[in-house]
């Protein structure tokens, strides 16, 4: 048995489509198609079937994909100790940020990542969570942070750490006043579209005192959003990181929300069907000790 096609088969199963999967393996479809034929013709058995909206597996399928996952982890294990003998992590470690916290974290992170694993490459991806909770059960990230998500029997998740919410406005010569969380609904928001995070745990919170937002417009986008706030459009409510972080962050006042507070919880999430390897796993201590040094977060730990 092809380990190249059984990562294939494996890498196809998960997206449940050649197309996407030709394009995450960088492989053309036709090709890709050939490698997945020629392993159930060797085990002289279906797995997928193919239809008009991509695949699903066959019950033996979906026995080759728990096998498949559990040979490939094994194959990543052995070349992680073999690293180890000889003194060097390797390998790729793909990372996803929000992209809030992106523009504080990417380049010390980077720095670090360096330091400590000179042989391994870094890819960090900056999307909004549902994206990256995607991004995670395909295997197109290895290591993501995700606001306000849960585990499942996808994604394992560690939490990290609370954010207060505020109701971020134009400046004024008035103080930052605090506003009701009930209050808030009566405020022109500028929201990002479903399902981003904050935007559901807003409806969320509101819709437990009896309201819901007033949504001004959706802009997926933390710069966009803060730009239209700058501009009179409306009021947003984000962390004071998104704030502090802004090319102008004197343009914006942050009204605290209260009674009661509206908080966001970050969580580390990592796939619960792939072990991390040895590098992933010095990754995700990298994180963690590069979150702590920063010390920029106006937060709770959790």
């Amino acid at each position: 048995m092809d380990l190249k096609q059984l990562e294939y088969f494996v890498r196809v199963a998960e997206l449940g489509s050649f197309t996407r999967a030709s394009i995450l393996l960088d492989i053309a479809q036709p090709a890709l198609s050939r490698q997945i034929r020629m392993l159930e013709v060797e085990l002289r058995q279906n797995l997928l079937v193919r239809n008009g909206r991509g695949v699903t597996l066959t019950e033996a399928g979906e026995v080759m994909l728990e096998q498949g996952r559990g040979i490939l982890h094994q194959v990543e294990r052995a070349r992680d100790e073999l690293n180890r003998v000889r003194g060097a992590l390797t390998g790729r470690v793909a990372v996803g940020l929000p992209p809030s916290l992106a523009k504080v974290l990417t380049v010390p992170l980077t720095r670090a990542f360096r330091q400590r694993l000179p042989d391994a490459s870094l890819c960090i991806r900056e999307a909004l969570s549902a994206t990256m909770a995607e991004s995670l059960v395909s295997g197109r990230l290895d290591i993501a942070m995700l606001y306000n998500t849960m585990s499942s029997v996808d994604i394992e998740t560690t939490p990290m750490m609370e954010e207060d919410l505020f109701l971020i406005e134009r400046a004024t010569a008035r103080p930052a006043a605090p506003i009701c969380l009930a209050d808030l609904a009566g405020v022109p928001l500028i929201l990002p579209s479903q399902p981003n995070a904050i935007r559901m745990l807003i409806e969320k919170e509101l819709a437990g005192v009896g309201q819901q937002p007033t949504i001004a417009l959706e802009i997926d986008g933390v710069a966009a959003i803060l730009d239209l706030v700058a501009d009179g459009a409306g009021s947003a409510v984000l962390s004071m990181t998104a704030v502090t972080t802004a090319s102008v962050p004197g343009l914006y006042a942050a009204r605290p929300i209260i009674d009661p507070s509206l908080r966001s919880k970050l969580y580390m999430a990592v796939s619960a069907r792939r072990p991390a390897t040895l590098t992933q796993r010095t990754m995700i201590a990298l994180i963690r000790e590069t979150i702590a040094d920063l010390g920029l977060f106006n937060t709770t730990s959790v």
